[in-house]
């Protein structure tokens, strides 16, 4: 078989020439980004807050809190006194099911995708080796769970800034801070609900390995995250709750005690980590491994 019908765990590629790695990376992050998949996913992601602005506006219309029968999302009845609250409150609903999902998309599609299309093994072929595809495959992934996060916290923003009054921020814990530091902890918020998607990256990325196609990768990665969201929230598993990826997701909510509160937001980038440290160990394993015949 030739190399062009077949690349194996062998194959070109062994060039360690730094500029192949840099330019591998920028092309990656500019095919993910400029794909209109990934814009309609972005685009959905920063209607989210929109459509949050908009229904607590309407509910606030004759007098009456946001929130004010209990249910909500988080910061939801603080919105109507500061619109910075709707970062908050549009990152609680987001990052359970949204972000993650958008995330799962493209880790999903990293390689299985390449894989369905007949091009990977026309990456193997260039001088840059599969290690560094592969890390190249999830840099861009991290920058695009970087980027979803900002366009969710930044839509917030500005339709908090339009709708509703802003000014001091009322932490968690009763006190009161300035303004500016609240949008400095919006913006370590932002950082924090991002890591937390990084252990669900790597495990998209390793599905992603497992399969050439890209439909398959997808729908099993977000089947794998449906799958332990429920198993998180079912009491009787609470031995296990601490060990799945989405456990500590939202304590990224205590960034806004005074003082903050690290304990839960120290054990979720832990958890990341370890599933980041598995689950790419995995891919490296099973993609160096394998040959690339599509």
């Amino acid at each position: 078989m030739s190399q062009a019908e077949a690349v194996g765990p062998a194959g070109a590629g062994r060039s360690r020439n730094p500029l192949w790695t840099f330019g591998i990376l920028r092309s990656e992050l500019t095919t993910t980004l400029r794909r209109w998949r990934t814009l309609a996913l972005l685009g959905v992601l920063a209607a989210v807050p929109v459509l949050i602005g908009i229904a607590v506006r309407i509910e606030t219309s004759d007098g009456s809190p946001a929130g004010s029968d209990g249910g909500g999302p988080a910061f939801l009845s603080q919105v109507t006194n500061n619109g910075l609250f709707l970062v908050f409150a549009a990152l609680s609903v987001t990052l359970p099911v949204f972000l993650p999902m958008a995330v799962g998309v493209v880790a999903g599609d990293s390689i299985a995708g390449e894989a369905g299309a007949g091009t990977l093994r026309y990456l193997l072929v260039a001088p840059a080796g599969r290690t560094r595809l592969l890390l190249a495959k999830y840099a861009s992934t991290l920058v695009f769970c970087l980027v979803a996060t900002v366009v969710v916290a930044a839509s917030a923003l500005a339709v908090g800034a339009l709708l509703f009054p802003v000014g001091e921020v009322t932490t968690i814990s009763g006190t009161q801070i300035g303004f500016g530091e609240g949008l400095l902890r919006a913006g370590l918020i932002a950082v924090a609900v991002a890591a937390s998607l990084i252990g669900f990256a790597a495990l998209g990325l390793f599905v992603s390995t497992l399969t050439g196609s890209g439909i398959a990768a997808m729908a099993t990665t977000v089947g794998v995250l449906i799958t332990v969201q429920i198993l998180d929230s079912i009491p009787q598993l609470s031995g296990m709750h601490p060990y799945l990826f989405p456990h500590y997701w939202l304590s990224f909510a205590d960034l806004l005690r005074d003082p903050v509160y690290w304990d839960d937001v120290v054990k979720n980038l832990g958890l990341q980590g370890l599933y980041a440290a598995v689950f790419g160990s995995a891919a490296w394993a099973r993609f160096t491994a394998k040959d690339i015949t599509a």
